[in-house]
């Protein structure tokens, strides 16, 4: 692990103007420099043809790796969480309203001095009921960290998936990361096109709303990925080619399971700065074997538990009869984060700190030798001083009117897109 303990002045003043608000108040006497999502996304655009990791925190190892390996590589990174994941249905026990504190108080043990952004991801709306209790919901995470969120309603069709984002935004501050969706993130079936998502990002500019990312399903699932298959390349590049006027980012979703040439060919051919990571960071601090690109290697079926790595081999037994008494198969697996954080951290200080440190290697192999994010960390802190403010502003500007898109055209303008959405299934992660 990384120690520095050593603050340079810019970093100081980059403390002071480039903490969001919430953050502030929630750590006054902090040395972790915790920022929106904006500054994060700026700066992978302002080096060009790099991403960054956005690791879900599943368990507090995956964060204390993912931090340490940001710091060697003096990479800005993001620790995010999903609602499935993280939030009133949890099932783990790293979530929504205690991922920032985690975060913070790891920035601070460990001398952490890259800037981080914490991102509620895939805040999922299934319906149109789903929006009224939102409203609360996303306003009690800032209130508990949060610098970034997704507004995930691409369940629903194109016209309640845009309504549902107009009405939602004004809950989210105007300086925090927003990350919008379109098309749910199921492999091969129910591909996303250009029109559905101009759809989508022409109606949100009508309304004063301009994201960073756009997520789209581009081939790739969440989970186990079965084979070497996934992200289409040439479907990702033609739809942000097709938006390039509205300045929007694109953010990878199902990263796990694509190899390493296919995810250089993202970072350097697309318009990506955000590339989440998830089944691939919990697998390896559970010490599973993976191959070079984290999709988990089977010896007939079954997950391979690498001595000497990871969980101890006692604590993987009592795990591997859970998951048997619970009928957890593959990427169900994930359902042992919430009964077994407690018993993971109870473990011996050499096993707790390998869990980690497993995690630090790979995380830090993406961001120099994949995802080309080193030394982004000095281009955040330099915008922020350039800047003097927490907020970097908006990339894109209005250029379509909102008379053009009231709630009566958005519905009739739906009716016009020609998309295949897929089969309905629970594609959550």
């Amino acid at each position: 692990m990384i120690k520095s303990l050593n603050y340079s002045s810019d970093f100081e003043t980059a403390l002071d103007l480039g903490r969001p608000p919430n953050v502030k108040k929630l750590f006054p006497n902090s040395k972790a420099l915790l920022v929106t999502g904006k500054y994060i996304d700026q700066a992978m655009s302002l080096k060009r043809n790099c991403m960054t990791i956005a690791a879900n925190g599943r368990n507090s190892f995956v964060i204390k790796g993912a931090l340490a390996a940001a710091q060697r590589a003096n990479a800005a990174i993001m620790i995010e969480i999903a609602r499935s994941e993280g939030g009133t249905g949890a099932y783990c026990a790293v979530n929504l309203w205690n991922i920032a504190r985690q975060t913070d108080a790891f920035m601070n043990e460990l001398g952490i001095t890259i800037p981080v952004a914490i991102h509620a991801d895939h805040f999922g709306i299934k319906k149109p009921e789903d929006v009224e209790p939102a409203k609360k919901e996303i306003v009690s995470l800032f209130d508990a960290g949060i610098t970034s969120i997704a507004i995930d309603a691409s369940h629903m069709p194109d016209d309640q998936n845009l309504l549902a984002n107009i009405e939602l935004c004004p809950y989210i501050p105007d300086w925090a990361g927003l990350e919008t969706e379109v098309g749910e993130i199921k492999g091969k079936l129910g591909l996303s096109t250009s029109q559905e998502a101009l759809f989508l990002i022409q109606g949100l500019n009508a309304h004063n709303i301009f994201p960073n990312w756009i997520a789209l399903n581009n081939g790739t699932t969440h989970g186990i990925e079965a084979s070497d298959t996934g992200i289409i390349v040439e479907l990702t590049a033609q739809i942000h080619e097709a938006l390039s006027k509205y300045k929007i980012s694109g953010a990878q979703h199902g990263t796990s399971g694509n190899n390493s040439e296919r995810l250089r060919k993202i970072a350097s051919t697309t318009r990506t700065t955000k590339a989440n990571v998830a089944t691939a960071l919990q697998m390896i601090s559970w010490g599973l074997k993976v191959n070079d690109y984290g999709n988990a290697i089977l010896d007939d079926g079954n997950f391979i538990k690498q001595k000497g790595r990871g969980a101890s081999e006692d604590l993987w037994s009592q795990m591997l009869a859970y998951t048997k008494a619970n009928d957890l198969k593959g990427g169900n697996f994930k359902k042992l984060n919430l009964p077994f954080e407690n018993k993971l951290l109870a473990q011996p200080k050499e096993i707790r700190d390998r869990m980690a440190e497993n995690v630090e290697e790979f995380v830090y192999g993406l961001l120099t030798n994949v995802f080309n994010t080193t030394d982004t960390a000095q281009i955040v802190i330099d915008e922020i001083l350039k800047n003097r403010s927490h907020d970097p502003g908006f990339k894109a500007e209005k250029i379509e009117s909102k008379n053009e898109w009231t709630k009566e055209k958005i519905m009739e303008k739906a009716l016009n897109i020609t998309s295949d959405k897929g089969p309905v299934g629970d594609f959550d992660d």
